[in-house]
């Protein structure tokens, strides 16, 4: 490993924990928001979806950046970005605007995570990516498990704007050092963009997430445009963006040839089934534990960070794992844990559980999650020539966060649907959100079927034979 490796990830990691807690430290902050903006669960959740969103949008962006920019340059202007999108959001008079201010804050956080990964693929040798990777899990992972943690405790003592005005101090000073700190380790190349490709990609992403979005908002009768409107305009861009990436080759704004590699698209497809699950059960268990069993905010964090330590504690030893075994004697088991985790839920959640059992479940899911995490990221990575390493951490990370926003959609167009039928049928209001949570846990319950489906395929991928210097 090359002389100052260490620190510099070491910088980059740290950095970059503290732009991925923003994308879930408001969660439990939303029944409070919903009451201050008078906004519902549909339009609240743009909080989170508008972060995940603005960040698939602008991360297939990153594998051009990444190959015609310094590391360094990457690095101030993604940490430029996330704050002042955090002195924007801290000063918010209106949800509109706190909105805005998260998307500002997002920018910053898409071109921090391909920036981490590139970084590692270069200055790691392969025999220790999987521990790296582990410890890289712990953002990717961890860090949104612990926002809602970090939310409550915040919450409990101050208003919501004091998350944002917490993190601006550690934000500037990541800026400051970093700006200082961070060398090269690539060498930048011109290379050509093209524009059709940035605004199919813009397009796609928005409208796919918009429209599944826009399913619970249609459900409270809110939607602004029919769901299916989107979807097909998303839908449509994003094929004609693929094809326009084929066509292009070499000068691809998001090389596609990623694909064609059998286990990196396997486990960028597990990864993204994680995601939804882990987003998913993020933004609906802070509304269960709120406005079902009637728990504060303070409470509804704390019950979540034992899942937060636990994928933690994981990391680092499932990395070092995967170094000695391979990715499926952890991936399998895994998602079966996750599984059995999310149809557990189903089964025991109700308007009378107890904090443990809530707890208790949390845990095993998050236990589930942090076994497939990193193998599944390492493994996908691996598997590519080095010339595809920007567009590898592009496609990773832009498949996680639309996978986020799906999951965050799916579970509350889910929870939100079955909501409005209970009330239909004349249910309590309690007794109708428990129906919509039951619901959206079901949903997520069978949606982790397809990742235990998946996870008997996974097999070590071998590093492609190329020359080192491979451009």
């Amino acid at each position: 490993m090359p002389e100052g490796a260490p620190r510099l990830i070491g910088l980059l990691v740290a950095a970059a924990f503290v732009v991925i807690l923003n994308e879930t430290i408001m969660s439990v902050a939303l029944p409070e928001l919903m009451a201050e903006f008078s906004v519902g669960a549909a339009t609240a959740q743009w909080l989170t979806t508008a972060f995940m969103l603005t960040m698939a949008v602008v991360i297939p962006v990153t594998g051009y950046l990444l190959t015609r920019l310094s590391l360094r340059t990457v690095f101030v202007t993604a940490m430029s970005f996330f704050s002042l999108g955090t002195l924007a959001a801290a000063l918010a008079v209106s949800f509109p605007l706190l909105v805005g201010g998260r998307v500002v804050q997002a920018v910053g956080t898409a071109l921090m995570m391909p920036l981490l990964f590139t970084t590692v693929l270069n200055v790691v040798p392969a025999s220790r990516r999987g521990r790296t990777m582990g410890v890289i899990s712990i953002v990717i992972a961890v860090a949104p498990a612990v926002g809602p943690t970090v939310g409550g405790i915040v919450l409990d003592v101050l208003t919501w704007r004091w998350m944002f005005w917490l993190v601006l101090p550690v934000a500037l000073t990541a800026l400051t050092v970093g700006a200082v700190l961070v060398r090269n380790v690539t060498t930048p190349r011109r290379v050509p963009l093209d524009v059709l490709s940035v605004v199919l990609s813009a397009v796609g992403f928005a409208a796919t997430v918009y429209g599944l979005s826009s399913i619970g908002s249609a459900a409270e009768g809110t939607a602004a445009v029919q769901p299916w409107i989107p979807l097909v305009v998303g839908l449509s861009a994003l094929t004609l963006f693929v094809l326009r990436q084929t066509s292009l080759r070499d000068a691809a704004l998001m090389d596609v040839r990623a694909f064609t590699t059998p286990a990196f698209s396997l486990a960028v497809a597990l990864a993204a089934v994680t995601m939804m699950a882990l987003f998913g059960t993020l933004i609906l268990l802070p509304i269960y534990l709120q406005n079902v069993l009637g728990r504060s905010t303070l409470e509804t964090g704390l019950a979540l960070l034992p899942g937060g330590l636990v994928m933690g504690l994981l990391g680092y030893v499932v990395g070092r794992t995967f170094d000695r075994t391979g990715p499926r004697p952890l991936v399998l088991p895994g998602a079966a844990v996750a599984s059995a985790a999310l149809w557990g839920m189903t089964t025991t959640f109700g308007p009378q559980t107890s904090l443990t059992t809530v707890v208790a479940w949390h845990v095993v899911l998050n236990t589930g999650l942090a076994l497939m995490f990193s193998p599944l990221m390492t493994n996908a990575l691996g598997s590519l020539p080095r010339r595809l390493y920007p567009h590898g951490s592009a496609i990773v990370a832009t498949m996680q966060q639309v996978a986020g926003a799906a999951g965050t959609a799916l579970f509350i167009t889910v929870m939100t649907t079955a909501q409005v039928a209970g009330a239909e049928a004349d249910a309590d209001p309690t007794a109708a959100l428990m129906a919509g949570v039951h619901a959206a846990l079901l949903a997520g319950a069978l949606v982790s079927l397809a990742a235990v489906a998946g996870s008997l395929f996974v097999r070590r991928a071998e590093p492609p034979a190329e020359p080192v210097d491979a451009a």
